[in-house]
């Protein structure tokens, strides 16, 4: 379905200036690297068209630009034909910052009431209300279960898994569980909801969606957005290392969402549905 993906550094080395007390020293950095990614899409005989810019770490490319449409609402997982850097670029670096997505069917233009433009501290940037970013999805059913020592168990598993965090201590996780506590998947970005979009994106593009047994487990707080994109991939359970949001709140309780918070020390606090924690 997906083209090969261009290896980009998601680490940037930098010199460094440390200051400790009196005494001042150089010495080499790494940082996470932050870089535009433009997602288009396309359907059979249209030109690419815009549709987001995101600030992101490279990596997972693919996956991002299809979550993204895919927990937007703009497109089905049946939809999603193939995944591609754009050729028709004069810059050969920033060819590898554009990322089409064929669709099976023409792409409708008219689904975009707005101009995207999602950053790194803000998944909801330039969204004029709350209506025009609530994707219209089922709710999730009842049935699934995770056990609390399990659920609580999983924020350490994902620090284990972030390999570019330990280089640089600027990342964002998402990680998918089994309700056994088993890493399905993890990854890193420096924006929250993209990790989540790069999670899921690679699900669908594998055909595993919806995701009606997993759990979902970010590494700093819920937002509302992070919630809807659970809700519209059918994860059951968000589970968050610090607090959620009021509205990531309202929206697990509408959308049949468990929202759990601050699980951590072997604690949590579950605001919404909390039949699927035994």
């Amino acid at each position: 379905m997906a083209a090969p993906e261009q290896v980009r550094r998601n680490v940037t080395p930098v010199p460094v200036v440390a200051v400790h007390g009196d005494a001042r020293s150089e010495r080499a950095d790494a940082l996470a690297t932050e870089e535009p990614l433009e997602i288009r899409a396309q359907g059979p005989g249209q030109d690419g068209q815009r549709v987001a810019v995101t600030m992101r770490t490279p990596g997972g490319d693919f996956e991002l630009a299809a979550g993204f449409l895919f927990t937007e609402g703009l497109v089905t997982p049946d939809d999603v034909r193939r995944v591609a850097y754009c050729d028709d670029l004069d810059d050969d670096e920033q060819r590898y910052n554009v990322v089409t997505v064929t669709l099976a069917h023409p792409f409708d233009a008219e689904r975009l009431s707005r101009n995207f433009y999602a950053t790194s501290s803000c998944g909801v940037c330039g969204k004029a209300s709350l209506d025009d970013i609530a994707v219209r999805c089922d709710v999730v059913p009842p049935g699934f279960t995770v056990a609390a020592d399990v659920l609580v168990s999983m924020p350490d598993r994902l620090r284990e898994a972030q390999r570019v965090f330990d280089r640089t201590g600027g990342l964002h996780a998402a990680g998918l569980f089994e309700a056994e506590g088993s890493v399905l998947s993890v990854r890193e970005d420096v924006g929250r909801h993209n990790a989540v979009d790069k999670v899921i994106g690679e699900q669908l593009l594998a055909g595993r969606v919806p995701l009606a047994d997993r759990v979902l487990q970010v590494s700093g707080r819920a937002s509302f957005e992070i919630v809807q994109k659970a809700a519209v991939a059918g994860i059951p359970v968000v589970s968050a290392v610090s607090a959620p949001s009021s509205l990531a709140v309202d929206a697990g309780e509408r959308l049949g969402v468990t929202v759990v918070g601050f699980v951590r020390d072997g604690r949590c606090n579950v605001y919404t549905h909390p039949d699927r924690i035994t």
